[in-house]
């Protein structure tokens, strides 16, 4: 009963520790088990994000300018557009044909729908719509960055854009009434010639095959639209989800009636959507001149590293077991105008330097052995990662095996591995499942901007908890 007593009061003990970063310790002696506290100091620097791998379920469409590093960001996207299984239009004789006896459709239309906008709703952004090339189809089974060309996907033998659209973030044409309703949905409606419904139409009709599914529609019929920024800046909409509408007229033969039909392709996660990002060439030298604190910056903008204390941690306390290891990142009040700043990023993912790409390219979730996740706290300003003593013990090992194998001493192995004790973080977005299980995580790429305690003034402090038997 008094093992079990001190097991509980050690628990408890831990987990108080998860609520406050001030003066955090435990120190217990009972049962010839000892616990104590040693605060260490960590490192920290903004690292450039050249790229990020482009698989986020939102797609982003706009160009803004930073406010605080006053540069330019340029978002565009493409996406494919997908085909419900065994797709069916209504019999060729029902469908009312044009002056010629050939199948035509009424009209056909891109709905982006967004659920968010940057910037002011009242500029304008004009919009080139390039229709995508069916023999020359982008890779669902490949990994395309951030920095990825996707104009190379583009319809080589097309004379110009498809379509042109001047959008805002707001629609003037609809009533305050019907914006305010519970059932409009922000959305982009971009206009296609009517043409390009008939063309796909008659795809139809000349093979069904083509609409089975929607590998074959994309190679055959529809292959997507690249969506490409032409003018315009202050603006910038995330969008879920996009559809293309195409409208036809049927015949009903028993009632002798005509109808207006609708075909619908949704672009889902399902197909491939990839948001292409520019950022200003002079972010580099912006980020090295701001040496005073670090940033978190969105989309692939700016990560924050971490050099862990790991000799420091087991100096001394080679036999210990580390219970604890908490780290708080703690966040400046941001120095732009809050009219235009950006938002501050929701979620950090914390991984090893090494896997700041492969953990994205192999859809990995958080373990809580190498790699976290922390929210962002508004009421103390900081990212919290309660306990990364699984990562410092990692390190520790994955040293020490690598440099048995290589036949050469620790010392000597990190010569040539600099990045062994480096960890960095990274703004996310994740999905969970009802049980509220993380089951994917990509890049955030929102308009996202944190400053944060560390660089050449600061230094982080981790708190580390030991346990030991005497």
């Amino acid at each position: 009963m008094k093992k079990l007593s001190l097991y509980i009061l050690l628990a408890m003990g831990l987990a108080a520790c998860d609520d406050t970063t001030n003066n955090i310790g435990v120190y217990m002696e009972s049962d010839n088990i000892n616990a104590s506290t040693s605060i260490y100091e960590a490192t920290t620097r903004s690292i450039l994000a050249d790229s990020v791998l482009g698989n986020s379920n939102n797609s982003y469409l706009g160009r803004m300018i930073d406010p605080e590093t006053h540069m330019v960001i340029k978002a565009e996207f493409l996406a494919q557009f997908s085909t419900l299984e065994n797709y069916s239009f209504p019999d060729y004789d029902l469908v009312v044909k044009d002056d010629r006896g050939e199948v035509q459709a009424d009209s056909i239309e891109i709905r982006l729908y967004y659920n968010k906008f940057y910037g002011d709703d009242n500029n304008p952004i004009k919009v080139d719509i390039y229709e995508l090339d069916t023999t020359n189809v982008i890779r669902e089974d490949s990994s395309y960055y951030s920095n990825a060309d996707l104009t190379y996907y583009i319809n080589s033998k097309a004379d110009g854009p498809i379509s042109q659209k001047v959008f805002t973030a707001k629609d003037f044409i609809l009533s305050d009434d019907e914006l305010e309703s519970d059932s409009y949905t922000p959305n982009i409606r971009i206009m296609l010639p009517k043409e390009y419904g008939s063309f796909i139409m008659k795809k139809y009709y000349e093979n069904p095959d083509y609409f089975k599914n929607s590998y074959n529609f994309i190679r055959h019929v529809c292959p997507g639209f690249y969506f490409k920024i032409a003018d315009g800046y202050g603006t910038m909409v995330k969008m879920r989800v996009g559809a293309l509408n195409l409208y036809f007229k049927y015949r009903d033969a028993a009632k002798d009636t005509v109808y207006v039909g609708m075909s619908r392709f949704a672009a889902t996660p399902e197909v491939l959507q990839n948001t292409y990002i520019e950022n200003d060439n002079a972010l580099r030298s912006w980020m090295e001149n701001e040496t005073s604190c670090t940033y978190l910056k969105t989309p692939a903008g700016i990560f924050t590293e971490m050099t862990l204390p790991i000799d420091q941690i087991y100096d001394g306390h080679e036999n210990d077991s580390i219970s604890q290891a908490q780290i708080s990142l703690y966040r400046y009040n941001t120095q732009a105008d809050q009219s235009v700043a950006f938002d501050i990023p929701q979620t950090l993912l914390l991984v090893p330097k090494q896997e700041i790409h492969s953990f994205f390219e192999e859809r990995k979730v958080p373990d809580n052995k190498t790699s976290y996740v922390a929210s962002f706290n508004s009421s103390y300003n900081t990212y919290t990662f309660s306990n990364i003593s699984n990562l410092i013990a990692y390190c520790r090992r994955h040293r020490n095996e690598e440099a048995a194998k290589a036949g050469v001493t620790p010392e000597e192995w990190v010569l040539t591995n600099e990045d062994w004790n480096k960890v960095v973080f990274i703004p996310v977005e994740t999905n969970e499942d009802n049980s509220n299980n993380i089951v994917s995580v990509t890049h955030d790429m929102g308009l996202g901007s944190a400053r944060l305690v560390g660089g050449n003034n600061d230094k982080i402090q981790m708190q580390v908890i030991y346990s030991s038997f005497q």
